[in-house]
């Protein structure tokens, strides 16, 4: 298993919230976003966005902690990156 999640550091909606991304697939990250109880809807592209209160129970049900830019190079690494730029290209085609 290879889910990455980085420290609560990005603000919204009044909290704080980390990335939890797979460096294998989106099928083991679908997966373990619903072991943890992660709602789908915060699923983004390539990562679920998890607030602070996840945070522990993530690393707890083996998530491995990274900084954000080692996320981002494994992410990209994995080939399992989308930009936002190529959703909005896709959304286009569509």
């Amino acid at each position: 298993m290879a889910v990455l999640i980085d420290p609560p550091s990005w603000p919204g909606h009044g909290r704080l919230w980390s990335h939890l991304v797979s460096d294998v697939s989106y099928a083991e990250l679908h997966a373990f976003a619903a072991r943890l109880g992660a709602p789908r809807r915060g699923f983004d592209r390539d990562h679920y966005d998890l607030p602070s209160e996840l945070y522990a129970k993530a690393v707890g049900a083996g998530a491995e902690e990274v900084g954000s830019k080692e996320l981002l190079r494994r992410l990209k690494a994995a080939g399992l990156r989308r930009p936002k730029r190529a959703a909005n290209a896709n959304a286009d085609a569509d």
